[in-house]
């Protein structure tokens, strides 16, 4: 049963040019598995991480560092939820995450579907 869906769009520029203005927002919204990837991939994962809040329903109180998308090589991507987010998905009883990254010509998106 889909308990809830996210979707997420993220313009590439804009999103590294807020990076660049805030230093530590990097720190902020990125576990240090994320941290280092190339910027498209680090949109991606923003537009991840809010669609897969989205797919919650947006419940406030919830830490960035708390979901990590880790990247499979062929195949799709992994959500790693902890704490405040796991506790949310926890209470709604969700048991499997279909989460779908991508990005091209400046744009990254990502949709969430959560499942019990």
């Amino acid at each position: 049963m889909i308990v809830g869906v996210g979707i997420d769009v993220v313009d590439v520029a804009r999103f590294l040019a807020t990076l660049e203005r805030t230093p530590r927002l990097r720190e902020r919204l990125f576990t240090p598995a994320e941290r280092d990837l190339p910027p498209a991939s680090l949109a991606a994962r923003f537009a991840a991480k809010e669609a897969i809040a989205k797919a919650l329903g947006a419940p406030g109180g919830m830490s960035w560092q708390d979901a990590t998308v880790h990247r499979v090589t062929g195949g799709a991507p992994v959500v790693d939820l902890t704490g405040s987010v796991a506790a949310v998905a926890d209470r709604l009883g969700i048991t499997s995450w279909h989460l779908s990254i991508s990005h091209d010509a400046g744009i990254a998106s990502a949709v969430a579907v959560a499942e019990r």
